[in-house]
């Protein structure tokens, strides 16, 4: 099983204790916000209360946060997807299955990750899953070759594969019969179509980020060049 704590970061939830208010979210290094950003969920959407949904959408609320009486933190995907909380059911379980209980190493899930973050400049995506990359081990210059959009000469054969397959899903939108071999040569059957879809959950998580411009909280560093 990966580890919880790589998963409640790709994720973006946190349990705080019973009853607690959401404290606003302040947006990094104090820069001025759009007019259209909520200053609390510093998108541009305002946060979900919880008692603000149906009995359906309270189970589906409690099961992002981690148990009843817990809260789902201001920012991120969690919170964007609750404004359909069916959305965000479905999103929690197939998250919940790629993380923990997919075929593919930790350290591939998070590469595939970067790479989707980095296709669509995805500041908060990028924020979070690069430590979650240096948690499961990615070496910095696999990191650092999706960064900065480098050639991957050099990097391992798993890497090479990993970033190709992803790259090309993206700039292509094709994968050769060669590359699928490949992969499947790699992954298997099975962890190459998950490879695929991790690939995609994460590509639209960054759309839903992006169209709700969704901002840092504080003490979140923008470490993702612009181009």
């Amino acid at each position: 099983m990966r580890s919880l704590a790589i998963g409640l970061l790709a994720v973006g939830l946190v349990a705080t204790g019973r009853a607690q208010s959401v404290e606003p979210a302040t947006g990094t290094a104090g820069a001025s916000l759009p007019k259209d950003i909520d200053p609390q969920s510093l998108s541009r959407l305002p946060i979900v209360q919880r008692d603000s949904l149906d009995d359906d959408g309270k189970r589906i609320y409690d099961m992002l946060a981690g148990g009843e009486g817990k809260t789902v933190t201001p920012t991120g995907p969690a919170a964007i997807s609750l404004q359909s909380p069916k959305v965000a059911e479905a999103i929690q379980m197939l998250n919940q299955y790629l993380r923990f209980h997919g075929v593919l190493k930790a350290r591939d899930y998070e590469v595939a990750i970067l790479v989707a973050a980095r296709e669509f400049d995805q500041q908060y995506e990028w924020s979070g899953h690069e430590m979650g990359a240096r948690n499961a081990k990615v070496p910095d210059a696999v990191i650092d070759a999706i960064k900065y959009n480098k050639a991957i000469a050099g990097l391992s054969d798993r890497d090479t594969l990993l970033i190709t397959f992803a790259r090309d899903s993206f700039h292509g939108h094709r994968i050769s019969s060669d590359l699928y071999a490949k992969a499947v040569e790699t992954f298997g059957k099975q962890g190459t179509l998950e490879l695929a879809t991790i690939i995609g959950d994460y590509a639209m998580a960054a759309i839903m980020l992006n169209a709700t411009d969704q901002h840092l909280p504080a003490g979140r560093t923008q470490t993702l060049p612009l181009k």
